[in-house]
């Protein structure tokens, strides 16, 4: 008897909504501040240079999806592509990268929501909540998608009114390009970057969309296009109303933007918009990760239990509860900091991957020029080098760790 499998159910308004959950997440609430601090009010030609490069990733994983419409993401693009070590490479960096942004992503809820001392277990307590969402089908999860995004979107929609108005003005007025040098855009560029980079998880939903060749790519351009246009009406009102001194100074830069616009009464609001949108994003992570674990046990990179699927539902059950198990585990365990930038260069990897399996792709499978490609690759690996320094030799020994698993398994498998 065969193993039930993943079952198709999500429309293309779904998977565009699952994609905006994930790139409209915590880090619009959070990001601009650390970029000011990096470039000033030169963040806005750090957030150009970084949907510039978002845009070549896009593409590239867009393209590999209208032709390897199967769950994992680039993972299965490079597996397909270039071969199972490529896949490996590209499939442990997700797995482990992503993870730790549902750590992070959990601890941003909990700081919004938490009374003090309760950060953590309320943080868990959201990680498990949403993973046990995820087990009751992906329709399910698109559902639940839908609600928080309205949500942010009505909260980001009260910042825009609020800081692009006239009494912003007369508050404000502070939009200039002064900016601290490249080196500062592009380490804003670096921080923003990862904002974009949500449209993966519509890739790892290959087996979960009707008609993935068509939905998929137009599904990650229409999220992206979308979260692009959120992010920079956002930018331009947090500069209006704040200037760079004040925006880099913030630790809650949208909730300052409406209370320097004179708008206090809506405050309250942004900070229900930022917990909802950090619940979007750890939602998405999960789903997305799951969906790439089961991918990576069914090939046997991982244990094959993760590969099994609940008969009911339809999902990569042991995948998920995995997931949640090991993000509670961070949760109470490590350090958020560190955690952030180790997801950057986890990300980075998996990318770069894209980027180069797309490249190689020839005939009608190419839908854009490869052109994109080489900026997207220049890009990943440009920002690498602006990741905090212990970030990369971490990631480069969790990396090690996950290849000699590989070479283990190859080895035993052998015998």
């Amino acid at each position: 008897m065969s193993s039930p499998g993943l079952s198709r159910r999500l429309g293309l308004g779904d998977a565009v909504v699952i994609g905006l959950g994930a790139m409209i997440g915590a880090g619009v609430f959070a990001a601009f501040a650390p970029a000011a601090q990096a470039a000033g009010a030169g963040l806005l030609l750090g957030l150009a240079l970084a949907a510039v490069v978002a845009f070549g990733n896009a593409t590239s994983t867009a393209q590999l999806a209208a032709v390897h419409p199967t769950s994992g993401g680039v993972y299965a693009y490079g597996r397909a592509e270039l071969g199972p070590w490529w896949g490996f490479f590209a499939g442990w960096g997700f797995v482990i990268g992503k993870t730790a942004s549902c750590a992070a992503m959990a601890l941003t809820f909990a700081a919004y929501v938490a009374p003090p001392g309760w950060g953590r277990p309320i943080a868990a307590l959201a990680a498990v909540a949403l993973g046990a969402v995820n087990l009751f089908g992906i329709t399910r999860t698109a559902q639940l998608a839908r609600v928080l995004v309205a949500i942010v979107l009505a909260a980001l929609t009260l910042v825009a009114v609020a800081g692009l108005s006239p009494a912003a003005t007369a508050t404000g007025g502070n939009l200039d390009l002064v900016a601290t040098g490249p080196l500062g855009i592009l380490q804003a560029a670096g921080i923003l970057f990862f904002a974009f980079a949500g449209y993966a998880r519509i890739a790892t939903l290959g087996e979960e969309v009707r008609d993935p060749a068509r939905t998929i790519p137009r599904a990650i351009v229409l999220a992206f296009a979308a979260a692009l246009l959120v992010y920079a009406v956002i930018a331009v009102a947090a500069l209006h109303v704040l200037g760079p001194g004040a925006l880099a100074a913030s630790s809650a830069p949208l909730v300052d933007v409406v209370r320097a616009a004179g708008w206090d009464a809506a405050a309250p609001l942004v900070r229900i918009g930022a917990a909802a949108a950090s619940l979007g994003a750890l939602l998405a992570l999960i789903t997305g990760i799951g969906r790439t674990s089961f991918a990576m046990a069914r090939e046997g990179d991982l244990p094959r239990i993760l590969a099994n699927v609940d008969a009911r539902w339809h999902v990569p059950r042991n995948a998920e509860i995995a997931v949640v198990a090991v993000v509670v585990a961070i949760v109470a365990l490590g350090d958020i900091r560190g955690a952030i930038g180790f997801s950057s260069f986890g990300v980075l990897l998996y990318y770069l991957v894209a980027n180069i399996a797309a490249f190689r792709q020839t005939g009608d499978a190419r839908r854009y020029p490869r052109i994109l490609q080489v900026v997207g690759a220049t890009g990943c690996v440009a920002l690498v080098v602006t990741l905090p320094w212990p970030s990369v030799p971490v990631g480069i020994g969790v990396l090690l760790v996950g290849l000699g698993y590989r070479m283990l398994r190859l080895r035993r498998r052998r015998a």
